[in-house]
Parts: structure tokens; C-alpha cells; sequence
């Protein structure tokens, strides 16, 4: 077992939430002393790759996160047509917001099931969603709701335009989503002798 194959999956797993060295030794069942070194190891690594990632630590977090060097490309991406294409956790965290704005994002994390951080922040770039005030919740989160651009985006002219919920089919079909396309699709392959 690679733990420091296993360590960089947990810091991708993680996300903009990262990990924490007590998360380390919990997974991996190590010491303190080796989760230290292990992070410092792979954050070598990555520092003597000239890779286009590292990790930082921020407060108690280890986090990957992207160069500052290259920002310029990193703009350029963002501004290219096939990055204005939505995916589906994109979509499906749309949807939950135009259906339920006001928001908070533990709300919509409540509902996908998974940390939708990132997703909201990227369709606040894209200027889909926006921040519409505070909840009146303990800690005062963020609430988000669809934008005008939203609107001219999908072509309707107020969210009652929306296909009601009920006229929606859902897939029911649930997907392990740490197991391959290509395992997904042997799993569904009919044997014939």
C-alpha cells in the first residue's frame, strides 16, 4: 500500500475542504510524526516536479491548490468556450438553487449530498448565481440565488418557466462513483456462453 499515493487521492477527494493531519492518521492508521512526513514528502514532490499544483497549508488544512505563476492560463481556460459548458454536478447544483433560492450552501450540500464549495463558486464566476444576503441562521451563511444571466442563459423570462418538479423523470440508478466508467459499463454487460 502507497501511502503517499493514498494521501495525494485524499487531498483530491477533499477538495477546497482538505485535510487535516488527524484525518491523515485516522485513514491511514498512522502516527502523527508519520503524517508529517508523509505530507512534507509529497509536498516536496510536488515542488521539485515543477508541477502545476502544490499544497498549502491553510490553518489546520492541507489543500491542493494551483500556482500563482500560471494565473494567465488559468484565465485563458476559463475564457474559452468549451469551459462555459456546464457539467452535470453544475447542473444539478443549478437546479437545486433555482428551485429553492434563497439558498445557503450547507442547504444545497444537504440535498446533493457531497460539498458543493466549488461548484458554487464556479458558477458565481460564470455569473449564474450570485450572493443575495445573509440567512438568519446561527453563523449568518451566505444565501445564493440564480442571477438575470440565468435567465437569458436557459431562455426564460422568470424561474416559474421552469419545468415543475413533478413533470421531471429522475434516474433512480445509483452510480459508485469511485469505481471507473469502465467498470460501471463491464457491470452492465450481458454474458452470453
Amino acid at each position: 500500500m502507497n501511502n503517499e499515493a493514498i494521501l495525494e487521492g485524499l487531498l483530491f477527494v477533499a477538495g477546497d475542504d482538505g485535510v487535516t493531519l488527524k484525518q491523515i492518521c485516522e485513514v491511514l492508521d498512522i502516527d502523527i510524526n508519520s503524517a508529517k512526513t508523509l505530507v512534507n514528502n509529497l509536498i516536496k514532490y510536488y515542488e521539485n516536479n515543477n508541477r502545476g499544483i502544490f499544497i498549502k497549508l491553510y490553518g489546520d488544512k492541507y489543500i491542493f491548490t494551483t500556482k500563482p505563476e500560471y494565473i494567465k492560463y488559468y484565465n485563458l481556460f476559463k475564457n474559452t468556450k468549451e469551459s462555459n459548458i456546464l457539467s452535470q454536478s453544475s447542473l444539478e447544483t443549478l437546479a437545486i438553487i433555482a428551485y429553492n433560492e434563497p439558498i445557503t450552501r450547507v442547504e444545497v450540500d444537504e440535498l446533493r449530498g457531497v460539498n458543493s464549495g466549488y461548484i458554487i463558486r464556479k458558477l458565481i464566476t460564470k455569473n449564474l448565481i450570485c450572493e443575495c444576503g445573509k440567512s438568519k441562521l446561527p453563523g449568518k451563511p451566505m444565501l445564493y440565488k440564480t442571477t438575470d444571466y440565468f435567465l437569458k442563459y436557459f431562455g426564460i423570462s422568470n424561474l416559474s418557466e421552469l419545468p415543475k418538479i413533478d413533470d421531471i423523470k429522475v434516474n433512480t440508478e445509483e452510480i459508485d462513483l469511485y469505481s471507473s466508467t469502465e467498470t460501471r459499463q463491464n457491470d452492465n454487460l450481458e454474458i452470453i456462453d
